[in-house]
């Protein structure tokens, strides 16, 4: 079982930037992946940002391509999310999850969660 506790949401105006972060405990497997995950009210849960811990290649949403960055400090056990040049359609709760590395951005592959951070963008 891994433990993952997000922080960093908030709100921001349209053009704004925000860090999430991704504290996580327990036991990880080298190959296992992390991904950031977004829910807005009414709406499916859909993959923002996946990473492979052991090599580090990021994978995007076509939605977030040259606006967010994943990125993952393996000593810190963190993983982050920068997100730039933010939209008013990029407000949800924000989760970030582990689990295999079979479809990155599916969240139905993952298996462990964090509680969620929210994140609002006014325009």
């Amino acid at each position: 079982q891994v433990r993952l506790v997000e922080s960093g949401g908030g709100s921001v105006q349209a053009g704004g930037s925000l860090r999430l972060s991704c504290a996580a405990s327990g036991s990880m497997f080298s190959d296992d992946c992390l991904g950031w995950f977004r829910q807005a009210p009414g709406k499916e849960r859909e993959g923002v940002a996946a990473i492979r811990r052991l090599s580090g290649s990021p994978y995007y949403a076509d939605f977030v391509k040259g606006r967010f960055t994943i990125s993952q400090d393996n000593a810190k056990n963190t993983l982050y999310l920068q997100m730039n040049s933010l939209k008013p359609e990029d407000t949800a709760m924000y989760y970030c999850a582990r689990g295999s590395c079979d479809r990155l951005l599916e969240y139905r592959e993952y298996n462990d969660w964090g509680q969620g951070t929210q994140v609002t963008v006014s325009s």
